[in-house]
C-alpha cells in the first residue's frame, strides 16, 4: 500500500506517518506545505529519507492509496473531498470535521466514492493500555459496562503553537477537537451505536490575553447502554513529565479499570497503566508492549475494503456527537481571574 502525506500543520502526522511506515506501508512522498515550520522541521528529521512533492501531483497519481492529513482542522474535510473524489482512501488526523457542512459533504463524498475517511483517534488508537483494556472487557473482567469517565488534560505549550490554534473558526472549538476523543472511547467501550449529549460546557479560565481560547471543556451524555462524563483542559502544570495526565476509568458492575495512559503521577515509571478492580482483588497491569492494531488493521481495509481498523459509521458518528456537545455547550463562567483571592 502506497500513501503519502498532505497538511503537515500538526505535530500528530508524526504517528499517523510513522503508524503506517511500521505496518509495512510506502510513503510515496510529502506536501511540505505547512502553517508552522517547525512541523515541518519535525518531519523532515524524523523521516529523513521521505521526499517532497507538490501534493496537486500527490493526489494526482493513481498509484497512490491513500492520503494521510494533519491539516489546519477546518481545512481537512475539503482535502479529505478532494482525495476521495480523486479515487483515494483518507487518514485523517482528530478532529475530522469542524462544521455539520463540512460532515455532510464527507459523507456524501464517501457515498459518492465508496472511499475510506478514517478519523485517527490517537488516543485510543495509538494507546497500548487501551487495547488490554478492551480485550479484559471482552472476556467479561468488569461485568456490563455502565459508564465511562475521560479525562484529557493537555499542556497549552502556547510558545510552540501557530496563530490557528486559538482561533475557534480554524480548530472548531474545544469540545469539537479535543473531545472526539473521549467520545469514541464512550462509544467503544460501551458498545453503543449512537449516544445523547446531555450536557455540555466551555469556558475560559487562563490566559487573560486570549479572552476567546475556550481551555476548558466538560460533556455528559448517554446512550442506551450507559452514561459518560468528559473532561477536557489545557491547564496541564509544567512540573509533569509529559503533556497531559489522561485517564480513562470504566465502570461495569463487577468491577472497574482505570487507565493512566500517559503516567502514574508520582508512581510507577513509564506509561500505559492499567488497574483492574474485581471480585479478587486489585492488580496493576503493564500494558505498554501490547502491540497497537489500527495502522496495520487500516492497510488491510484498503486492500480488502473492510472495516476492521474502525467502522466508518462509528466514524461519523464521533464527528457529529463531538459538534453536537460543541453546538448546545454552555459559556461557562469564569469567575474571578485573579488567582490569588
Amino acid at each position: 500500500m502506497r500513501f503519502a502525506a498532505i497538511g503537515l500543520d500538526h505535530r500528530h502526522i508524526y504517528h499517523m506517518v510513522g503508524g503506517l511506515l511500521e505496518a509495512g506501508a510506502i510513503c510515496a512522498g510529502f506536501d511540505p506545505r505547512t502553517s508552522d515550520a517547525r512541523v515541518l522541521d519535525g518531519f523532515r528529521e524524523r523521516f529523513p529519507d521521505l521526499l517532497p512533492v507538490d501534493g496537486e501531483r500527490l493526489i494526482d497519481d493513481p498509484t497512490i492509496d491513500l492520503i494521510v492529513c494533519a491539516a489546519i482542522p477546518s481545512e481537512r474535510a475539503a482535502l479529505a473531498v478532494k482525495a476521495m473524489r480523486a479515487g483515494k482512501d483518507v487518514m485523517v488526523d482528530k478532529p475530522g470535521v469542524t462544521s455539520f457542512a463540512q460532515l455532510a459533504e464527507v459523507e456524501a463524498a464517501v457515498k459518492e466514492t465508496g472511499r475510506i475517511f478514517s478519523v485517527c483517534f490517537s488516543e485510543r488508537f495509538t494507546v497500548p493500555a487501551t487495547l488490554v483494556a478492551g480485550k479484559l472487557i471482552a472476556d467479561g473482567a468488569i461485568g456490563r459496562v455502565v459508564q465511562t469517565i475521560g479525562l484529557g488534560p493537555h499542556r497549552l505549550n502556547r510558545a510552540i503553537r501557530p496563530s490557528w490554534f486559538f482561533d475557534t473558526a480554524y480548530f472548531g472549538g474545544i469540545l469539537t477537537d479535543i473531545a472526539s476523543h473521549q467520545i469514541d472511547q464512550f462509544l467503544h467501550f460501551t458498545g453503543s451505536r449512537d449516544a445523547e449529549i446531555v450536557a455540555s460546557g466551555v469556558g475560559h479560565f487562563g490566559v487573560p490575553d486570549l479572552p476567546d481560547f475556550e481551555d476548558f471543556g466538560e460533556i455528559l451524555l448517554r446512550s442506551s447502554q450507559a452514561g459518560g462524563y468528559i473532561r477536557v483542559d489545557w491547564f496541564t502544570a509544567d512540573g509533569l513529565p509529559t503533556w497531559g495526565d489522561g485517564r480513562l476509568t470504566i465502570l461495569g458492575t463487577e468491577g472497574t479499570i482505570e487507565l493512566r495512559k500517559y503516567v502514574d503521577i508520582a508512581g510507577r515509571p513509564g506509561t500505559d497503566h492499567l488497574f483492574l478492580v474485581d471480585g479478587k482483588g486489585t492488580r496493576h497491569i503493564d500494558a505498554s508492549g501490547e502491540p497497537l492494531t489500527y495502522f496495520r488493521n487500516l492497510v488491510a481495509d484498503i486492500a480488502k475494503r473492510t472495516e476492521s481498523a474502525v467502522a466508518q459509521d462509528h466514524v461519523f458518528t464521533v464527528c457529529r456527537l463531538a459538534l453536537e456537545a460543541q453546538a448546545k455547550a454552555a459559556r461557562l463562567p469564569a469567575g474571578n481571574q485573579d488567582s490569588r483571592l
